[in-house]
């Protein structure tokens, strides 16, 4: 009886599969994350797109930046600005808006603070959320930087055209062949455009 066991090669079949079916199954999930990671990257992308487009044509998040007269302003190179200058690119560092306020990365390189316009922050949020739903106000930043653009005392709106940049941050993957037990953090994403005309609540 023991003989005819040994020799008895029914079933071998079903082991090899039960050995090949979980690098299979391993291979298969792979892939599928895969393409699930190349659609999460479009989307947070297009989203960032998105958000700058509303935010470069829309109101101002720091009303400081806005009413900011540079005529008098003092140069790196110790020009004064008078009215009708190009105002250079240093004369603005990195205002960030969060959706707790507006604050200066650099001590002395912005306006001095205003009042921060959450609906417009909220705005553009809702505005990246219809591309990319699982972006929340937490992991939205906007910044304002210097572009070398704008002319001192205009008198058609603001001075400045900063260069506005949204980002997307602390975003993170759960990929199925993990069982979602491990949630990979994603680079920050981030687009950036030149401010329009900064007025208004609506953008096409």
């Amino acid at each position: 009886m023991i003989r005819a066991l040994l020799k008895d090669r029914r079933g071998g079949g079903a082991v090899e599969f039960a050995l090949v079916l979980p690098i299979l199954l391993t291979f298969l999930f792979g892939i599928i994350d895969a393409a699930r990671l190349a659609w999460d990257y479009n989307r947070i992308a297009k989203a960032t797109q998105m958000g700058v487009r509303m935010a470069a044509v829309t109101d101002v998040l720091d009303s400081g930046l806005e009413a900011e007269s540079y005529v008098g302003f003092v140069t790196s190179d110790g020009r004064t600005l008078t009215q009708g200058d190009r105002i250079p690119q240093d004369a603005l560092g990195q205002l960030v808006c969060t959706e707790d306020g507006c604050s200066c990365a650099e001590e002395g390189t912005c306006p001095d603070a205003g009042t921060f316009n959450g609906d417009a922050f909220a705005d553009i949020v809702e505005r990246m959320a219809a591309i990319y739903p699982e972006v929340t106000s937490d992991k939205v930043r906007i910044t304002y930087s210097g572009s070398g653009l704008g002319y001192a005392g205009d008198p058609n709106g603001m001075d400045i055209s900063p260069t506005v940049t949204v980002s997307i941050v602390g975003m993170q993957f759960e990929p199925i062949s993990l069982l979602a037990l491990v949630a990979l953090p994603l680079p920050d994403f981030r687009t950036s455009l030149v401010m329009e005309d900064g007025v208004g609540s609506t953008s096409n």
